[in-house]
């Protein structure tokens, strides 16, 4: 039977969004350009929804404008997935790269149904992203801010030598640094009031978080996600708000490509060489496993820290989380024993942890999934 569907490309930008539609009842495709606006949008899902009424269908790369287009045109009817742009496929021969192209090749692939669709977070989840990337970058500025005071220090011979920094002993020394010259004083003022406001705002979007954490659908979750070491609430924020729709990782293996956390594989003929992860998917919730990987190089226990974020959880996360323990400290240290380097050690572990972070989402005992 011939498909009579309408198969439409964008190419969407800040200002302009690129189109290329292919109708079933001609042969040449149909181009043209709207503006990147809400009421010009809306036009574009009522002219293909009169020419070809419900069989119509949208997609665009995943990028900087978001999912703002996709909802526009899906509450005025129109099917739009948006698609994940390392996944397209790529001719290697073709140098020719432009926006009326790309938007016909995205109707063509479309069409022959060799694009992966992007699982788009509802507001909700997006905005509570959002609330977990800025507190991430707050704390990337803060960290520069500091490191910019230390290093001016630095540079005119000012050591502090009596512990760590930015402790309370730390602080009551900063405030008792001089200079010859006001400029620098200046200059050293200037830096110290970007820390306190950093930390200022760090605070706050913390607060924020916490708040969240204590709200459903992510309260329980977040419970669960506790009783790991290493994980604490905002690392568990983070985790559900970057993969927020639990349910669509199928199995614990499919979760870990996700992340790009298995090793790349070349295989030809005979031979099949491995080589590093494949970092494909999200960065930020790969670097946090990373991060929090690292606690396993211990001995397992249960710290008191640990013990009162474990207060009134299910007998059977707390199980899991300690069965976690024990096979990743072993893991650790096979590595390690092997020759293995700590950084490729850590991130086989991170690999491992990915499991048991879906076992524990994924409990049959529990009600719905997150």
């Amino acid at each position: 039977m011939q498909d009579r569907s309408t198969y439409v490309g964008l190419d969407v930008h800040k200002k302009m969004v690129v189109v290329a539609a292919l109708f079933p009842e001609r042969q040449e495709p149909v181009r043209w350009e709207v503006p990147n606006e809400a009421s010009a949008l809306r036009r574009l899902a009522r002219k293909l929804r009169r020419d070809s009424g419900d069989r119509v269908l949208c997609c665009y790369e995943a990028g900087v404008c978001g999912y703002a287009v996709q909802r526009l045109l899906e509450a005025e009817g129109v099917r739009c997935p948006v698609v994940a742009p390392s996944l397209i496929p790529v001719k290697p021969g073709e140098r020719i790269k432009t926006d009326p192209r790309d938007a016909l090749k995205l109707a063509q692939l479309l069409r022959a149904s060799l694009l992966t669709e992007v699982q788009a977070p509802t507001p909700l989840e997006e905005a509570l992203r959002d609330l977990c990337r800025a507190r991430e970058a707050v704390l990337g500025d803060l960290t520069r801010s500091r490191h910019r005071l230390i290093k001016m220090l630095l540079r005119k011979g000012i050591i502090y030598r009596d512990g760590r920094h930015w402790t309370l002993r730390h602080r009551r020394w900063l405030s008792r640094v001089t200079f010859e010259h006001e400029t620098e004083r200046l200059v050293f003022e200037d830096y110290r009031l970007a820390i306190d406001q950093m930390e200022a705002r760090l605070q706050s979007l913390e607060a924020a978080l916490e708040a969240q954490a204590q709200q459903e659908p992510y309260r329980r979750a977040v419970g669960w996600l506790c009783c790991l070491r290493g994980v604490k609430t905002l690392t568990a924020m983070t985790l559900l708000s970057e993969l927020h729709g639990f349910r669509r990782f199928a199995s614990a293996r499919h979760l870990m490509g996700y992340l790009g956390l298995v090793t790349s594989v070349h295989a030809s003929a005979d031979t099949m060489h491995r080589g590093r992860i494949t970092k494909a998917g999200n960065a930020h919730v790969r670097r946090i496993l990373v991060e929090t990987a690292w606690n396993y190089l211990r001995q397992p226990g249960v710290s008191p820290a640990l013990r009162r974020r474990r207060q009134g959880q299910p007998a059977w996360a707390v199980a899991l989380a300690d069965k976690a323990q024990v096979r990743l400290h072993r893991r650790f240290v096979a590595l390690t024993r092997r020759g293995k380097p700590y950084n490729k050690a850590v991130v086989a572990v991170a690999r491992e942890l990915v499991g048991f972070i879906w076992a524990l989402l994924y409990r049959e005992e529990s009600a719905q999934p997150v």
